[in-house]
């Protein structure tokens, strides 16, 4: 018999410095996948995914018929990285400079004959560095690095699971490098009005194509300066009239004027009786506040899904 799954104890001021550098650390392999990888709907492409070690990228396949595949393996903290046709080669995570890690992940790149050229401007983060001039950027702490995957892998247990109860197009669970969150994101069927853009380090063009049609989008963030503490949130594009007001649960969800979402703190969660229940309620109780205040189709829902039972039809 298992015991519950542990939802570990996250301080933001503690993994703070490592937090930024690992967010760079994640955009050079992303923009590695993103240079690589033909467009997908929305940038589904360009997303990491979390599995049993860390945080990879999934398959990647190359222009010569190989395929690449690049993991943060969290749990032995190594970079690895892998092709179909060569062994493995792996990078110790520890301290270092962004620009050290870009060189060693470009290097290794080379010596597999993977051909591949990235924009070195970091996406969405103040104040900018080139990934191989900066040296600003270069603490490590394993152990928060390895906290922060691990309410990351409760996080997408729990996300998956809400992801079940919808029959409409809707995206996996994956976690942006650019704005450092996991997501899953509803849609109701329905063109969205133009996105205005203005998202600092992030193209026009890719803000308007990921926000094209209607969206509830939650997820998991660990926090920044502004708000130094990890939060599950959700929002709605268009947000329809009276979302900010809707009626959320559980207690100690709140709605962030100038974030334009709703936020549940993760400490929240993870006090809670049941952890799973109070997020699957965040979850639920957002997504329906944005589907009943914006007229989504509501035969787009459909119960939470259960191993080996098929949906009923007809």
């Amino acid at each position: 018999m298992t015991s519950a799954p542990e939802w570990p104890h996250l301080g933001y001021r503690a993994w703070r410095d490592t937090g930024t550098t690992f967010q760079l650390w994640t955009q050079v392999i992303g923009k590695v996948r993103l240079a690589l990888a033909p467009w997908v709907n929305h940038g589904w492409q360009v997303p990491l995914y979390v599995n049993v070690h860390g945080l990879g990228t999934s398959p990647i396949d190359l222009p010569d018929g190989r395929v690449l595949e690049i993991d943060f393996d969290l749990a032995q903290q190594a970079l690895v990285i892998r092709t179909s046709e060569s062994p493995d080669r792996r990078i110790l995570l520890a301290p270092m400079s962004v620009a050290a890690f870009h060189h060693r992940v470009m290097s290794e790149l080379a010596s597999l004959e993977i051909d591949v050229r990235i924009n070195e401007m970091p996406s969405e983060v103040a104040a900018p560095i080139r990934f191989s001039e900066d040296t600003v950027h270069a603490t490590y702490d394993a152990q928060a690095a390895y906290a922060f995957w691990r309410a990351l892998v409760q996080a997408t247990r729990v996300m998956r699971l809400f992801r079940t109860s919808f029959l409409g197009k809707c995206s996996p669970v994956h976690f942006f490098w650019g704005s450092f969150d996991l997501a899953v994101t509803r849609f109701s069927g329905r063109a969205a009005p133009l996105h205005p853009g203005g998202i600092p380090g992030l193209p026009d063009a890719i803000t308007r194509e990921a926000y094209s049609h209607e969206v509830s989008s939650a997820g998991f963030w660990p926090g920044n300066d502004a708000y130094p503490q990890a939060a599950f949130y959700s929002y709605a594009y268009p947000a329809p009239e009276g979302f900010s007001a809707a009626a959320i649960e559980p207690a100690g969800a709140v709605w962030a004027a100038e974030m334009g979402e709703w936020l549940l703190p993760y400490e929240v969660v993870r006090t809670a009786k049941d952890p799973d229940a109070a997020l699957l309620r965040f979850l639920e109780t957002t997504y329906r506040a944005a589907a009943d205040l914006g007229g989504w189709d509501r035969a787009l829902e459909c119960g939470i899904g259960v191993p080996g039972q098929p949906r009923p039809v007809g």
